[in-house]
């Protein structure tokens, strides 16, 4: 049974960005099932926007942390958490937002918190994160941080190989098969969005429930790898 279970929007709410985003014209009320929830769909569409909204009413930093992380950066996030409600089936105050696109700034900040304590480094391997590959950064916070809470992950695929998808999708399955933890991904990646009995919802001129192959990513991969020389003729003009 997963923390978090159901997410919506207030009646009223304003006209103006986000809450003019297509997926959110009509609405929003998503009933979380599975203690795994992708969120999919293509650049732009508000998948980053929705993410922080619901990270920020979890009350974690939204520039990438949990509530203990008093650190800021460029301000991106929307009014749209003001107008979101959460329903809990156990309420949580742990667990972590991740941003992949600030996750510099996490570390930078990471590394000043440890001049004055260096025991921190302890919760990330045991090194400075700037010490380590960006999927290496990645897996460490992964593997020594997260244990039980909730963990809304921003596209976590961005700095990690195939392989070390597939090591994240092994941390995943060894923290939610204890039913103490719950992820929400937003994702591009048919290999993290395989996870076996995974929620998953595509937005675009709505949100809406979608199975894993039906999913635009899986079946444009699928035909892609296939047969990548019919692609290569509609891409390249020499051929």
């Amino acid at each position: 049974m997963p923390y978090l279970s159901r997410i919506y929007l207030k009646d009223s709410h304003p006209e103006h960005f986000p809450f003019n985003l297509p997926f959110l014209r009509k609405g929003l009320d998503l009933r979380l099932k599975s203690n795994v929830t992708f969120f999919v769909g293509e650049n732009g569409i508000g998948k980053s926007t929705l993410m922080e909204a619901i990270a920020e009413k979890c009350g974690f930093n939204v520039a990438g942390g949990n509530r203990n992380h008093n650190y800021s950066f460029h301000k991106t996030e929307s009014p749209l958490s003001e107008y979101l409600t959460l329903s809990w089936n156990i309420k949580t105050a742990q667990g972590f937002f991740m941003r992949a696109e600030s996750f510099f700034n996490f570390a930078t900040y990471i590394d000043e918190v440890a001049q004055e304590d260096g025991r921190i480094l302890d919760a990330y391997g045991g090194k400075s994160l700037h010490r380590q590959s960006h999927g290496e950064a990645f897996l460490s916070l992964f593997h020594n941080h997260f244990r039980n809470g909730i963990y809304i992950l921003d596209e976590p695929e961005s700095a990690l190989s195939p392989q070390r998808q597939l090591s994240l999708l092994s941390i995943i399955h060894t923290l939610e098969k204890t039913g103490k933890a719950q992820f929400i991904i937003s994702s591009h990646s048919p290999i993290l969005m395989s996870y076996p009995n995974a929620e998953i919802y595509l937005l675009n001129d709505k949100i809406q429930r979608i199975h894993y192959k039906e999913t635009e990513h899986y079946q444009l991969t699928r035909d892609f790898l296939a047969s990548p020389e019919s692609y290569f003729r509609h891409l390249f003009e020499d051929i």
